[in-house]
């Protein structure tokens, strides 16, 4: 009976323990980094009445018999469960995702903590607030990079630290320039004798410079045939001298049918119509006006009949019908028709046939923007359809300007400008004091097919003193083929012309063979240069944390660098941790040493800037276990009230 007080009481001992601990936990749901604990309970003692009986050949075997003298505490273990995140915004505010824990220190120790609630004191060191324990990591050197030497300890940010300026020493380059890219409006300079009027247009290559025209040769000429009449004269001799009002019929003709004009070998054949004996000689002339590509007029009293269009006259010829004509002792007409007796081929036709082609030759002798002059090109005579004379040069800047004379070419020399088909690019550079330059890198169209030239170039009083310009070519394909500058310099030099060092700057322009810098591809400029390296003096400004506890200084200047790494540890056996309060945990002899690394690397637990870790424990569960720690509180005080009955019965058994 007494066994069962006893163990009643050790009931209600130990669930008032569970309760405590569902007490502490519901406490702390709100408390940063916390890990909800847990109560196990075990049997205590044990009484044993009888042993176990082992099986016999005659029986089978006997149970122990034990009796049980109540329970106790058998561990209070902490849930290492990742908790929730709570955004903050606050940079020194982090929380660990994963395995792990903060590692802070003083003279005294080292502690460890979930809770990332940090900030910095009045020296800079990023500490605990709550505690003003350190929080550790390493420190990183000049350049950024933590040393792999670098020990840890506090971590202290150089706020006010200044930047010292650094030297631009490359710069690259990217993006398209257009290979069909053309700016090259064409001017007339002068034209001399060459009877140029007109010039438009723009030349396909895109070269701007200096094109002297050398126009040598003669003009085509027309055929042409002038008549030599038979009629009378006045005084009775053949060979009167014409005039518009002069009648057919007065000098002789007594057919005016049947005349006919064949042209260019006979590939058109017209009749000159509408004439009579009675119609005059301008009727004549605007009879055969009327036939196309010829024309006739008055020349010294006679009339002369032309082919309009000029060129050879084995193409371009004229060749009447056959004369018929009777004449008179003295030789004058006294019958005929026109042919026989205005122009007088006897018996024949008379044939137009005396015209040439033009010998016109032209040489475009071209000096491109800023180079010497090239070889000399041939271009093309442009000869009009209709009159057959050469009216303009075609080809120059390979095709797309037009260069015309209205009333045809003379020989002489003309000169004619292109404009500059450009792309320009800027970017600041610095010099070794942190002076800020703008540079200018402007690119010329070649005459060369896929080649620019290009030239550097300062707003200011800096000097280019070697390597500021050259050429760039690309292959067919686009890519890159090659970046040259002129002289055989490596690299751009310029002299700031302000106490500081002159700054030599190598010009990336990409991968022969890629596409990884600049291109030349037949679409619009976008060529620019992407970077350069070089920057003015900064002061740190403020500071980033990334997921790996690397705190980054940003500075005035725009440069980001690495300052120092926050460290975490992890522990083989987190229940062996040891609570210290204050969300702290110390190392234990259970729960092993310290490993001390780098977030997401040595330790998988990765850090998050401007967040907090919520506490974990979980309300309805807590509240569940109250309940349960309740009813085993009551049937355990139940035991000791059904025990005290039993005891008061027995004592009354006397009486």
């Amino acid at each position: 009976m007494m066994a069962s007080l006893f163990a009643g009481v050790s009931g209600l001992r130990n669930h008032q323990v569970r309760m405590n601990v569902i007490g502490d936990n519901i406490a702390n749901v709100n408390t940063i980094g916390y890990k909800a604990g847990r109560v196990n309970f075990q049997e205590a003692l044990v009484q044993t009445y009888k042993g176990a009986g082992r099986p016999s050949s005659i029986s089978g075997g006997t149970n122990p018999i034990q009796l049980g003298l109540g329970m106790t505490v058998a561990t209070i273990d902490n849930l290492f469960q990742q908790g929730g995140l709570e955004t903050t915004g606050q940079i020194t505010d982090m929380a660990l995702q994963g395995s792990g824990f903060f590692v802070l220190a003083d003279n005294t120790g080292r502690y460890y903590t979930r809770a990332g609630s940090f900030g910095f004191d009045a020296n800079s060191n990023l500490v605990d607030p709550s505690t003003g324990l350190f929080v550790q990591g390493k420190m990183a050197d000049a350049n950024g990079n933590i040393p792999s030497t670098a020990t840890v300890g506090n971590v202290t940010m150089p706020f006010g630290q200044q930047d010292p300026a650094r030297m631009t020493t490359q710069i690259a380059l990217g993006n398209n320039l257009n290979s069909v890219a053309t700016d090259s409006a064409a001017t007339m300079v002068s034209v001399s004798t060459t009877n140029i009027d007109t010039v438009t247009g723009t030349a396909i290559n895109g070269a701007g410079g200096v094109h002297r025209l050398d126009i040598t040769g003669n003009q085509a000429t027309n055929s042409s045939f002038t008549g030599n009449n038979v009629a009378d004269d006045g005084f009775g001799n053949p060979g009167a001298v014409l005039s518009g009002g002069t009648t057919l019929t007065s000098l002789g003709v007594t057919d005016a049918t049947g005349f006919t004009l064949s042209r260019d070998n006979g590939s058109r054949i017209d009749t000159v119509s509408g004439l009579t004996v009675d119609s005059t000689i301008n009727d004549l002339i605007s009879a055969i006006n009327q036939i196309s590509g010829v024309h006739a007029q008055l020349v010294g009293g006679e009339i002369e009949i032309t082919r309009t269009k000029a060129g050879s006259g084995a193409d371009f010829n004229i060749e009447s019908s056959t004369s018929a004509v009777t004449l008179n002792g003295s030789g004058v007409a006294i019958g005929g028709n026109i042919v026989g007796v205005i122009f007088n081929p006897i018996g024949a036709t008379f044939l137009a046939n005396s015209g040439t082609n033009n010998t016109f030759s032209c040489t475009d002798s071209f000096t491109p923007t800023g180079g010497s002059a090239l070889p000399g090109q041939t271009l093309g005579i442009v000869v009009d359809d209709v009159t057959g004379l050469a009216v303009g040069v075609s080809g120059l800047g390979a095709g797309g300007v037009e260069v015309s004379s209205l009333n045809g070419l003379n020989a002489g020399t003309a000169v004619i400008n292109t404009a500059n088909t450009t792309h320009a690019m800027s970017i600041t550079v610095y010099d070794s004091q942190g002076g800020k330059h703008a540079l200018t890198l402007e690119f010329l169209k070649s005459v060369n097919p896929n080649e620019w030239t290009w030239s550097a170039s300062f707003n200011g009083n800096e000097t280019v003193v070697d390597g500021g310009s050259g050429t760039v070519r690309f292959n067919e394909d686009g890519s890159m083929l090659s970046f040259n500058y002129i002289g055989g310099a490596t690299s751009l030099t310029f002299n700031p012309n302000n106490g500081a060092a002159p700054v030599n700057i190598a010009i990336d322009s990409g991968t022969t063979g890629r596409y990884d810098g600049l291109t030349g591809f037949a679409s619009p400029h976008t060529a620019s240069v992407m970077t350069q390296d070089g920057y003015g003096l900064g002061i740190l400004d403020k500071i980033s944390i990334d997921k790996s506890g690397n705190i980054s200084g940003i500075f005035t200047n725009g440069v980001s660098r690495v300052l120092a790494q926050i460290i975490i540890a992890d522990f083989n056996n987190h229940a062996g941790l040891l609570k210290a309060g204050r969300s702290l945990y110390q190392a234990s002899a259970n729960s092993g040493q310290a490993i001390e690394g780098v977030a997401g690397e040595t330790i998988s637990g990765t850090i998050s800037s401007g967040a907090l870790e919520a506490s974990s424990v979980d309300i309805a569960q807590e509240f569940t276990n109250m309940i349960t720690a309740q009813r085993g509180f009551q049937a355990n005080a139940r035991i000791i009230t059904t025990s005290d009955n039993m005891l008061d019965e027995l004592v009354n058994l006397k009486r």
